[in-house]
Formats: C-alpha cells, structure tokens, sequence
C-alpha cells in the first residue's frame, strides 16, 4: 500500500522538474512561446491544457478496450477535440478578455504533443486512477513552465506581474517580443537541467 502511494506521488511530480513537458521533454513549445507574453496568459493556456489533459485521460482509460488499434490515435484525437471544444467555448462565455489574448492557440490544443503523447503512452496502457494523478502532474508541470515563462518575460519586459508593479520605468522590450520567449525559455532550460543533475 505504501508503494503503491509512492508511485502515485513519483508519477504525480514527475512533471513538474524530472519530466516537465516544457522544460524537459520539450514538447508544447509552440503554445509555450506564442502565448508566455505574460503570467496570466501562461496560467490561463496551462489551465486550459491541464483540463483537456485530465479529461481525456479519464476518457481514453476507460474506453481504451473499446478501442480497435488501427482506429487509435484517431479516436484519441476525436476524444481530445471534444474537450477542447468544452474549454473553447467556457472560455469564450466566461473569460473573453483570456479567449482573445490566447486565440488560435485554445484550438491548437487538439494536436499538442502533450495531451496526444500522453493519452498514447499513458492513459492507453494504465487504469483510471493512475491516468487521472499522470494528466494532473504532467498539466500543472505545463501550467508552471508557462507561467514562469510569462512572469519572466513579463517581468523584465514591463515591470509588472499579473498587473502588479515591481519595476519602475520602461522594461527591456526584447522580452515582450518572440526573441525574448526563445532567449528566457533557453536560460530556464539550462537551469532546469542543473537541478535534473
């Protein structure tokens, strides 16, 4: 029983540092760039991703023996459509200020190679439980690497985080531009790899 809790917890936190997506494995890279303009946008596409990630994990466990092989990873896709469909349309109800700064990027969500790769290799091949307590980890390890991402640049590009100000004065503009996501997310790899090691 401990074990079995010891697993849960090392397949929960391995996507925060061990196997973050982001930082780590090195997928979402397009969302990850395109939206970590600030903490806020980086929270809310996290979010978005975590919920789709969860929902089809849950899917794609229970009905994965219903599924025949040569019809799979289509299936998987209508399945993860279907959620991202439901966020699309919550968000766009009840946050349209986050559904127009995130934008084409909600309905991306479908093909990210997160929520793909791990209903193949995880939810595919694992019971309920564990495919639920995998798509938290793994989401909130995306939601983490977005968010500080977009802090970051945030940060140095305009002074503030969530609206709050903590530099007086013009921030350095590079940041608040696709150079900056590609320059903070490379200093944020080499430092998520020192603490791998």
């Amino acid at each position: 029983m401990e074990s079995g809790k010891m697993n849960q917890l090392k397949n929960f936190t391995k996507g925060f540092i061990r196997e973050n997506p982001v930082f780590a494995l090195f997928l979402g890279l397009c969302p990850t760039l395109g939206v970590s303009t600030s903490a806020i946008n980086g929270m809310g596409m996290g979010l978005a991703t975590t919920f789709v990630l969860v929902m089809s994990n849950i899917v794609i466990s229970l009905v994965k023996g219903f599924i025949p092989a040569n019809v799979r990873i289509p299936s998987f896709i209508v399945i993860i459509a279907s959620f991202v469909t439901i966020v699309q349309l919550l968000m766009q109800a009840y946050l349209p200020s986050l559904f127009d700064a995130l934008g084409l990027f909600i309905p991306l969500i479908v093909v990210n190679c997160i929520v793909l790769g791990r209903a193949e290799a995880f939810a595919s091949k694992n019971n309920l439980y564990s495919s639920v307590i995998d798509g938290f980890g793994m989401g909130l390890g995306f939601t983490f690497a977005l968010m500080l991402l977009g802090a970051i640049r945030e940060l140095l590009g305009s002074g503030a985080i969530f609206g709050y100000r903590f530099i007086q004065g013009d921030g350095i503009l590079i940041f608040i531009l696709s150079p900056g996501a590609f320059l903070a997310l490379g200093y944020l790899i080499m430092l998520s790899r020192k603490v791998n090691k």
